[in-house]
């Protein structure tokens, strides 16, 4: 029995830097210690408790990377309630689903999202920050006394195929985040560490103050939407050691250049998808780092990095974590339950059988153990016979100089059975024709097998996301030709 809260956060020193607010709210700090968190959430768990929340009783999130958000986590965790964050892209049937799936006894959303939680009519009660009530001083809970397997986060997948599911998380997950902070974020006690994924992406659930705390380390949080030059600035004006970001977010600041003055940048570090080599090139050349590839799911946590210290192959999501076991399994990487320190409890309701867990991911891995992603398992084309992944195809038309964005996906074809297409965003200055198509189809296959090019290329404003930011390949329209 233990209690994370207790346990582990508030053995690090009281008057230690804990969260960089960047955009704090009137009236509250820029800085916050371990000490004022730990009062503060205190105060909230018990204003929790009041309004029906308990041991085992699900509270929804809407908050986006505030500091309630942080607050609300180390709350529900000191009384044992697991909390399902949400992305505040979720519209009011998604979030609706999320009600419906995993019956909250409480929301708590930021103001802004009103009629996004009005419309989705929660059966339950809602509350809304800003409230000083929330935070009002009172007499903090008991600490709940739990087990491995009691609820710390219900989580959704992001749904590239089919509906979200539903992903419970044990207590387990809060601690097993050791590994891949100690192997992988690898921030030094006293740094300050930035995850910019937003809460409802399962990376900002470990990663935004989790891990970094795992580590000695401090966490900045910032409440604000992407933009590429403000994220280099507030990467100068805080001084950030150890930068986490999607690898698109790394891709459009790559493309938009220049990477200057961000001396204080110790490591980069990225998963979610492909990151792709050219923008790995273009941090290196301009930061003098390499951005540290890794793999992981909402199911299994972090699976795979790139240790501190050693250079991966460009496009390599890194090794396998120390103690983690997996094999490739008709191209498809597999992995051992027992060894994942933050593998799921299940779906919904239900457990996870025994036996290896299939990712649906194919992967490749070389001599040297460095693993290297190329599909989805239900991604992979199929043209003429030859069995091609995306993420391949994507990371080498992403080095063509007109291109920003690109998404790979199948088209059917009468003679091939599929051909490989591509749309593709382009960068400012450039526009579509025939003739940058056939630039593009000859610089592919230039470099990479000819049977691999993209034969339909077409030209959009921009890709579906998933709220986590992640290509939604199945909502991409082909156009006719």
């Amino acid at each position: 029995m233990a209690n994370w809260v207790r346990d582990a956060v508030a053995a690090l020193p009281a008057d230690a830097r804990a969260v960089v607010d960047d955009t704090p709210r009137p009236g509250a700090p820029a800085v916050w210690t371990f000490g004022g968190l730990l009062d503060a959430s205190g105060h909230l768990a018990a204003t929790l408790v009041e309004r029906g929340v308990g041991r085992g009783t699900v509270v929804l999130a809407l908050l986006g990377n505030t500091i309630e958000n942080v607050l609300l986590t180390l709350a529900c965790a000191r009384i044992g309630a697991p909390l399902l964050p949400c992305s505040e892209q979720l519209r009011a049937k998604d979030v609706a689903l999320r009600v419906r799936r995993a019956n909250p006894v409480l929301v708590v959303a930021d103001e802004r999202n009103r009629s996004v939680v009005e419309g989705a009519a929660p059966p339950c009660p809602v509350a809304y920050v800003p409230d000083p009530a929330l935070f009002a001083p009172r007499p903090a809970p008991p600490f709940a006394e739990l087990t491995d397997d009691d609820p710390s986060f219900v989580l959704f997948t992001s749904g590239t195929s089919g509906e979200p599911k539903l992903v419970r998380h044990g207590q387990r997950y809060l601690w097993g985040q050791t590994l891949q902070a100690r192997e992988w974020l690898a921030a030094a006690p006293g740094e300050l560490v930035w995850s910019t994924a937003a809460p409802g992406w399962s990376k900002s659930a470990r990663n935004c103050f989790v891990a970094p705390w795992w580590c000695g380390a401090a966490a900045l949080i910032q409440d604000r939407r992407f933009d590429a030059v403000g994220r280099l600035d507030t990467v100068r004006r805080h001084g950030v050691q150890v930068l986490c970001m999607a690898p698109t977010e790394y891709r459009l600041i790559a493309a938009h250049g220049p990477i200057a003055d961000v001396g204080s940048l110790r490591r980069l570090v990225t998963a979610g998808e492909a990151l792709g080599v050219p923008a790995w090139e273009a941090w290196r050349a301009q930061t003098g780092l390499e951005i540290s590839d890794g793999y992981g799911q909402t199911e299994t946590g972090q699976v795979s990095g790139t240790p501190p210290g050693e250079t991966a192959p460009p496009g390599s999501m890194g090794r396998p974590l120390p103690g983690v076991r997996v094999e490739i399994v008709a191209g498809e990487l597999c992995i051992d339950p027992a060894t994942l320190p933050a593998f799921f409890l299940g779906y919904g309701t239900g457990s996870v059988g025994a036996g290896l867990w299939h990712t649906g991911d194919t992967v490749r891995q070389d001599d040297d153990g460095w693993l290297f992603f190329q599909a989805r398992a239900d991604d992979v084309i199929i043209s003429a016979g030859y069995r091609i992944g995306p993420a391949e195809v994507e990371s080498t038309l992403m080095g063509h100089p007109a291109v920003r964005e690109c998404a790979v996906l199948a088209v059917p074809d009468d003679s091939r059975g599929s051909v490989v297409g591509a749309a593709v965003v382009l960068r400012a200055g450039f526009a579509g024709s025939a003739d940058l198509v056939a630039d593009m189809q000859a610089y592919t296959r230039a470099e990479t097998a000819p049977y691999k090019y993209p034969r339909r290329i077409w030209f959009v404003d921009e890709l579906p996301k998933t709220p986590s930011g992640k290509t939604v390949r199945s909502a991409i329209s082909v156009p006719p030709g």
